[in-house]
Order: structure tokens, then C-alpha cells, then sequence
């Protein structure tokens, strides 16, 4: 049986560039290298048939350790609550008011980057903070 290591997580949406760029603030992540022969991500997106233009961006973690993110262009647009989301881990170990002072802050951090604050679920002990990024996608932080 294959044992997988690695993946990567797939957003569909309008703005890929956009959209990266956003989760490389939220994460730490970097936009790595561009295809051998370009020497950046404009020159590479230049050389696609208009119509492919634009059409995907990626970030990585530059330690490795994380998964690489992938943006798609698509027509349609978010309609509906994402099946799948990220949960930013910003208060592992951490409970009560001193958890939720973390999170708070980290989402004090992710609103002027543009992400949108949805709701608070507190139950006195654990917590977190549902948001939404800058194409409506749910995330929490946790």
C-alpha cells in the first residue's frame, strides 16, 4: 500500500494571483520560483494563450513542511458554504481567555489584509473564529 506524504490544496476562484497572495500573508507562505526559462510569473503568464492568462497562481511554505496551495481560475462563483476549509492553527496548546486572546489578535491581523471576521464559537474552554478570506471562502482560526 502507497503511503502519500504530500499534497497540495486546490481553490477554485477568480483571482488566483489575488487570492494567493492573501494566503501567503495568512500563512507565511512565499511564491516560489517560476517555471525554469522565465524569469518571473509575468513573463511566464505572457508566454500562455490569452484565455490562459492569469488563470493559476501557487504558494509554498519555504519550509516545506506545509502543504503547496494552488489558485484556478473559474467561471462560476462561490455560492455556497465550502465543504472543505482551512483551520489557521494560531492557538495549539492554548486555553481558555489566553486561546482566545491569540486568536483574537491573529484576527485582528487578517482583517485589513481583507479577510472578514464571521463568528466567534466560545464555549468558555476551547474556541475559534470563523472567517472568511477575500473570495468568501470560510477558514477558522483554531
Amino acid at each position: 500500500m502507497v503511503s502519500i506524504k504530500q499534497f497540495q490544496v486546490t481553490f477554485d476562484c477568480a483571482e488566483p494571483e489575488r487570492l494567493a497572495r492573501f494566503w501567503c500573508e495568512v500563512l507565511g507562505y512565499v511564491v516560489p520560483p517560476p517555471p525554469e526559462g522565465f524569469t518571473s510569473w509575468d513573463e511566464f503568464s505572457r508566454s500562455l494563450p490569452p484565455e490562459a492568462q492569469g488563470s493559476r497562481f501557487a504558494c509554498v511554505d519555504p519550509s516545506g513542511v506545509g502543504p503547496r496551495l494552488f489558485f484556478q481560475r473559474v467561471p462560476e462563483g462561490k455560492v455556497v458554504k465550502n465543504r472543505v476549509h482551512l483551520c489557521v492553527r494560531v492557538g495549539t496548546g492554548l486555553v481558555g481567555e489566553e486561546r482566545l486572546a491569540a486568536l483574537e489578535a491573529e484576527c485582528a491581523r487578517l482583517v485589513p489584509l481583507g479577510a472578514v471576521r464571521q463568528r466567534l464559537l466560545y464555549d468558555g474552554h476551547d474556541s475559534c473564529i470563523v472567517m472568511q478570506d477575500i473570495e468568501g471562502n470560510e477558514f477558522c482560526l483554531d
